[in-house]
């Protein structure tokens, strides 16, 4: 079963040893940010709607992102990091549950370096529980992908892990970099947008077992404008393994008629 961020990253299925890569290095400092986001089906049609809540807090900064589907479907992820010269997941926190959604309670911290995590694939399925601890590499960023991809370096590209939870931990590998241009209308106006892609990759026996059994982890991509401060234009992919491919864009605010 897997469970998995939109806006940032995922919490999913399979592969644990992994090689730590050198964490994303800051170049934009994140601090207090609330959007409103609308969440569409492939072909555009409005199935939920969704907030991003980021707040600065001391030497740490707090995200969450509730969704909230037309069928009563619930998903909260909310993300703790610090940002000294390199980004650094500190807590990670993912629910979920629903008629769109496999039943999905996660858990983990730095501090404790320990985990809790409750899966369920389908309503009438067993839950299926795991506690214990937690390894967290330097380069462990569930829930944070967004953030990564306005701070890619020079290169473009970056890499880093994430914790998959069946409900057990295991490591994922992430790969992060553009993809693509396309052209959008913003502010009244023609305009680039860059695509990037984060590709999830399990290594190693695992992967080979996963390609074979049709469950390697989906690929999501993201779109920003360009800019001293890139904006986020749109989310697109599947939210769990086998799932829908799901969209997420800014919103506007609308008065009443």
């Amino acid at each position: 079963m897997w469970a998995r961020m939109v806006l940032g990253g995922i919490s999913v299925l399979l592969g644990c040893s992994s090689v730590q890569a050198d964490p994303v290095r800051v170049r934009l400092v994140e601090g207090n940010v609330r959007g409103f986001l609308a969440l569409r089906s492939q072909d555009g049609q409005v199935i939920g709607a969704g907030e991003l809540r980021q707040k600065r807090a001391a030497a740490v900064v707090e995200s969450r992102l509730i969704l909230k589907f037309k069928d009563g479907s619930f998903r909260e992820e909310a993300t703790t990091f610090s940002q000294r010269e390199v980004f650094r997941l500190e807590s990670y926190r993912l629910v979920q549950r629903g008629p769109s959604l496999p039943k999905t309670e996660i858990s983990f911290d730095r501090k404790s370096g320990r985990y809790r995590a409750l899966t369920q694939e389908k309503k009438g399925d067993e839950e299926q529980t795991a506690t214990g601890p937690l390894e967290m590499p330097a380069d462990l960023y569930n829930g944070m992908a967004l953030v990564l991809l306005q701070n890619l370096p020079a290169s473009g590209h970056a890499t880093g892990q994430m914790a998959a939870f069946l409900p057990k931990p295991r490591l994922i590998k992430m790969l992060l970099g553009p993809e693509g241009e396309d052209r959008v209308v913003a502010g009244g106006e023609a305009q680039k947008a860059i695509r990037y892609l984060v590709k999830l990759e399990i290594g190693g026996v695992t992967g080979a077992v996963a390609t074979l059994i049709g469950k390697d982890p989906p690929d999501l991509r993201y779109w920003f404008l360009p800019g001293d401060v890139p904006a986020f234009v749109r989310f697109e992919g599947a939210m769990f393994l086998n799932g829908p491919v799901w969209r997420l864009e800014q919103a506007p605010v609308e008065w009443p008629k």
